[in-house]
């Protein structure tokens, strides 16, 4: 099923009756992007009933010529909206680098709401955050530059010859950004305002103990084993699993099934017994 939430782009699959997951992929990726990297991270989890969605700006969706539309905590208010569709039961989330952030700044923002919100979170691939960040700013603002002088395609032929961390598939095909020429340096000046909640806002999250799946890779200083590795200090109710071979990263949408039924069947026994 394909539709629009809000104008959001969106598909849906799954039994109507599975368990309900919401997937976010990363900047400037999109639902289709992210099965092209290998990053679909949903797939062939046949009792998850899955909702994912182009973030505003990316794929089929709209979005506007805002920098402030594009920071985390304006993306987490879209995703808290896109729940909806399930009807207010809590809802599994799963995201990958500008996905995970969205659903830890959602969480963080309210995590008396996110308890309710969400049966469980799937973080994958955390970017960078806090003195980690590193000039991340700077990084977005010449590449949002760099596509007003040059244009989307030059960018994207930048990025060609990029190293790749280990546990990437040699076999992912080169792709350009999936958000429009016009818009994308709107995007990256967005991106270039990001930052995790304050770690003293993820303990009080952790506090809520709702469980957490923290997939990392090495070799990625753009997503590095560093913050998820604080992350999981922070979410006591947390699991870590580092990637380090294509092999392993082939792994994560089975581990990521198999972790959010166990977790659906914990929550239906939970209420039951009350």
């Amino acid at each position: 099923m394909n539709g629009s939430l809000d104008t959001l782009a969106y598909d849906t699959w799954g039994p109507a009756d599975g368990i309900p997951t919401i997937q976010l992929h990363g900047l400037t990726s999109s639902r289709a992007r992210d099965v092209a990297l290998g990053l679909d991270l949903t797939a062939g989890q046949e009792d998850l009933h899955v909702l994912r969605y182009d973030a505003p700006g990316h794929g089929q969706s709209p979005g506007p010529r805002i920098p402030a539309a594009y920071r985390w905590t304006s993306l987490a208010k879209n995703l808290e909206e896109m729940t909806a569709y399930f009807g207010g039961v809590p809802v599994h989330a799963v995201g990958q680098s500008m996905g995970s952030a969205t659903i830890l700044t959602s969480a963080a923002s309210d995590p008396a709401a996110a308890v309710s919100r969400y049966g469980s979170f799937v973080l994958a691939l955390p970017p960078t955050a806090w003195e980690l960040r590193g000039d991340r700013a700077g990084t977005y603002e010449n590449s949002a530059r760099f596509v007003e002088e040059h244009g989307r395609a030059a960018f994207a032929e930048t990025t060609r010859y990029e190293p790749t961390p280990p546990a990437r598939r040699n076999d992912v095909p080169f792709t350009w950004p999936d958000v429009a020429e016009d818009l994308l340096p709107t995007v990256f000046r967005g991106a270039a305002g990001n930052d995790l909640p304050p770690r003293e806002k993820i303990a009080a999250l952790g506090d809520k103990r709702i469980p957490t799946l923290i997939l990392s890779w090495s070799g990625d200083p753009a997503h590095p084993v560093a913050v998820a590795e604080e992350l999981h200090r922070l979410l006591p109710n947390s699991q870590l699993v580092t990637a380090d071979t294509p092999a392993d990263t082939a792994t994560w949408p089975d581990l990521i099934g198999s972790f959010i039924r166990t977790q659906s069947r914990y929550y239906l026994g939970q209420h039951r017994r009350r």
